[in-house]
């Protein structure tokens, strides 16, 4: 483990490693012939898989379709958006950017995925699609397999279960397996709802839940090498930096674009902004000493007096980093004589170039080789405002907190 905080031999192998890929997946189409190779296979599940989707949604009601939805909006990307920076503030350091940095990778490997096969969703009619809210008409854009939310729920359920039993240092072997089977019944209840809501075939499903216990079980290996590396490892500010922009490039391209890319990269600025705050202020906020909620040291008028400090705070931060983002990027690209466009922040830069719109969402892989003539500032716009979202989080606000006493 010291090897991993003190040397950077392996930063540069690793960061050497992911280029390498880029540039070799790109030179032999390896996800064009991933996609070729999975594709045709995954589309017959998709199909065959249609019946078991209209006998379920056969038993439709209201209700049932209020609390499919209800599920679906506490497991989404946005709730955790939200719900994670609570964690922070409540003491719970450790789980907190634990589970941050898993669901960055979740979000991240599970879009991958999706944009290499490219598998189409159910097909609707006949099957009824329910999108009750914003968030699933944009999830109902991405492709199919695996099921995010699925893959999701099984990652952070299965960790938090581990961190409570071993927070409460609990050897008692029914509560061990009270805890799986109430994971295991969370995970059910939302894998049926997202077929119920006609969001996914069976096979994503399968496939979310296969994932999502392979990833869990990476994570159980290597979350204290990189916890340490984090908190207390050598540049790790240069080296998350260079992982986050070769992560952008070695995004695959998907068949159609897909809001998958947006999601990721603003997960990715997420994960920067939170190792950056957490690797400067580690020992004055999130040591292992640090006040825990319902202790006498944060009680809990004091907890949702931070709620009311914080949550205005890091709302300003967002929107001040995206406003400093559209004005400062487009003068650097200027400067460095890179021909940039922005499809949505920026109005001014929305360039006519038709190659350019086909390859909004390229992952920036196809960016890298192509001859396109310009580049998508959104991206950076982006992955700046959530990572300065993240920041404020673990950093500016933590520091709020000491300087009034919370």
């Amino acid at each position: 483990m010291e090897s991993i905080t003190t040397g950077w031999h392996w930063q540069v192998i690793s960061l050497c490693g992911i280029a390498l890929w880029i540039m070799i997946s790109s030179k032999l189409k390896v996800t064009q012939k991933l996609r070729s190779c999975t594709q045709p296979w995954i589309y017959q599940r998709v199909i065959s898989g249609t019946a078991i989707i209209i006998k379920i949604q056969k038993y439709q009601h209201r209700c049932l379709d209020a609390f499919c939805s209800g599920l679906s909006c506490i497991v989404s990307v946005p709730f955790y958006t939200a719900f994670l920076p609570l964690l922070f503030w409540t003491g719970h350091c450790k789980l907190a950017r634990q589970m941050t940095l898993l669901m960055a990778f979740c979000d991240y490997t599970g879009n991958c995925i999706k944009d290499v096969v490219s598998a189409p969703r159910p097909r609707s009619p006949p099957v009824r699609r329910v999108t009750a809210t914003k968030d699933e008409e944009d999830n109902a854009m991405e492709y199919g397999l695996p099921s995010s939310h699925t893959l999701i729920t099984v990652c952070l359920s299965g960790y938090l279960l581990h961190y409570i039993l071993d927070y409460t240092e609990s050897n008692d072997l029914s509560i061990r397996v009270a805890g799986i089977i109430l994971a295991s019944l969370v995970v059910g209840l939302i894998g049926f709802g997202r077929i119920y809501l006609g969001m996914h075939s069976l096979i994503d499903i399968i496939g979310g839940l296969a994932l999502g216990l392979g990833i869990l079980a990476v994570w159980f290996s290597v979350s204290e090498y990189i916890d340490n590396f984090v908190v207390s490892g050598q540049n790790v500010v240069s080296f998350w930096a260079a992982l986050c922009f070769l992560l952008l490039f070695a995004y695959p391209t998907p068949e159609v674009p897909t809001p998958s890319f947006e999601y990721h990269t603003a997960f990715n600025g997420v994960s920067f902004g939170i190792v950056i705050g957490i690797h400067l202020t580690f020992h004055q906020f999130h040591h292992e000493d640090v006040a825990r909620v319902f202790s006498p040291q944060l009680t809990l008028p004091a907890f949702v007096r931070r709620l009311l400090l914080g949550i205005p705070t890091i709302l300003l931060v967002k929107f001040c980093s995206k406003a400093l983002a559209k004005w400062i990027l487009p003068i650097i690209s200027n400067t460095l004589g890179i021909p940039v466009r922005s499809t949505s922040y920026i109005p001014t830069l929305n360039g006519t170039d038709k190659k350019s719109d086909v390859l909004k969402q390229s992952g920036y892989l196809q960016k890298m080789f192509s001859k396109q003539t310009s580049f998508d500032v959104d991206t950076g716009i982006r992955l700046l405002q959530y990572a300065g979202l993240a920041w404020s989080v673990v950093d500016l606000v933590p520091s709020m907190f000491f300087h009034i006493g919370l």
